[in-house]
């Protein structure tokens, strides 16, 4: 009865959270997240340069800020303001891009600054693996307990620290981006962010819980800091991270697309969980993104049919009712 209770109120507090946060006035994390995703057209392959996306309105981000400069997400209720390590790297490398085209030193400024937090904060878990940690707790289809990681943090936030050693030559941010992909070697159950499936298919969890959920858009995220790595360094062994992950996403995209839309994640549930709108629209330019990695047409081919279902009155009023009720379902 009282795990009941517990379950009711916890539920009844995330629906609080995202009904505040989509429909509340004023500044949400949801601001920061869901910029229009924007293929960074200026990007070269073979180098850690210009970041893939151009994440020019998280470099705007209005704030709040921390006294040293570090942006705060407000994820209203009772999360409150938190640092959240994802936001600090995209902001980051935002930044990086700006600075890139315009040379202006304050935006060099804040990108290293947000560099600087995070090997800073580069910090063993519980299994002696270095992570960068949430330090809230998050409801998901589990509560994430304080402190937990993502593989979506690991691999922007080694993309980040690679431009800043290229730009300083500084030991330390090499030495940092090496330690945090270490994780990608490591297995879920071993404090790691990695986890093969049945078949052998290798992934990367944004989110992790058992069973793993394959969420689409933050295993993308994170094979690009192992390619970031793979290139910056000449590592073999990242390359080989990077090759079978591709491979994953090549054999098991297939299952993300329902013929009308995409799919946020591989949730185990009867009824699948459909990407929003804005999700939809992020894996679209980040399979743009991977077709020019790789130099496979196949990721720009499934980018052109989820861009037509976006195109689609109905497709995307369907999607839109799938993802109602799966929220109102599932979580």
């Amino acid at each position: 009865m009282q795990a009941n209770r517990s379950y009711r109120f916890a539920r009844l507090n995330y629906y609080r959270r995202i009904f505040s946060a989509y429909l509340g006035s004023g500044p949400s994390q949801l601001t920061f997240w869901h910029e229009n995703p924007e293929l960074n057209t200026r990007f070269q392959t073979g180098v850690p340069g210009e970041y893939y996306m151009t994440f020019t309105s998280k470099a705007n981000y209005a704030g709040p800020f921390d006294q040293e400069g570090i942006p705060l997400l407000d994820y209203r209720g009772a999360l409150g303001l938190q640092y959240n390590p994802i936001a600090i790297a995209q902001y980051g490398l935002g930044n990086y891009n700006l600075y890139a085209r315009t040379g202006v030193p304050a935006r060099k400024a804040q990108f290293m600054k947000m560099a600087d937090w995070l090997r800073s904060r580069l910090l063993p878990n519980d299994a002696g693996v270095d992570v960068w940690m949430h330090n809230f707790d998050f409801e998901y289809r589990d509560t994430l307990r304080a402190p937990w990681y993502s593989a979506l943090a690991q691999g922007q936030g080694i993309s980040l620290l690679l431009r800043a050693h290229k730009e300083t030559g500084v030991p330390e941010y090499l030495s940092c981006a090496q330690r945090a992909l270490r994780a990608f070697r490591v297995d879920i159950k071993d404090g790691g962010v990695a986890c093969e499936d049945e078949d052998r298919n290798l992934w990367f969890e944004e989110y992790v819980v058992f069973p793993p959920t394959h969420i689409l858009n933050g295993f993308i995220w994170a094979i690009w800091g192992i390619y970031d790595y793979a290139v910056a360094t000449g590592d073999g062994d990242a390359r080989q991270l990077f090759v079978r992950a591709v491979e994953t996403l090549r054999k098991c995209l297939p299952r993300f697309d329902t013929g009308f839309w995409s799919l946020y994640e591989q949730s185990g549930t009867r009824l699948p969980m459909i990407a929003s709108s804005f999700y939809h629209a992020l894996h679209i330019v980040q399979l743009r993104v991977m077709a020019k990695l790789t130099g496979e047409t196949f990721f720009a081919e499934v980018a052109d049919r989820w861009e037509a279902y976006k195109a689609s009155w109905w497709g995307s009023k369907r999607a839109l009712a799938h993802k109602v009720v799966f929220k109102l379902c599932y979580y």
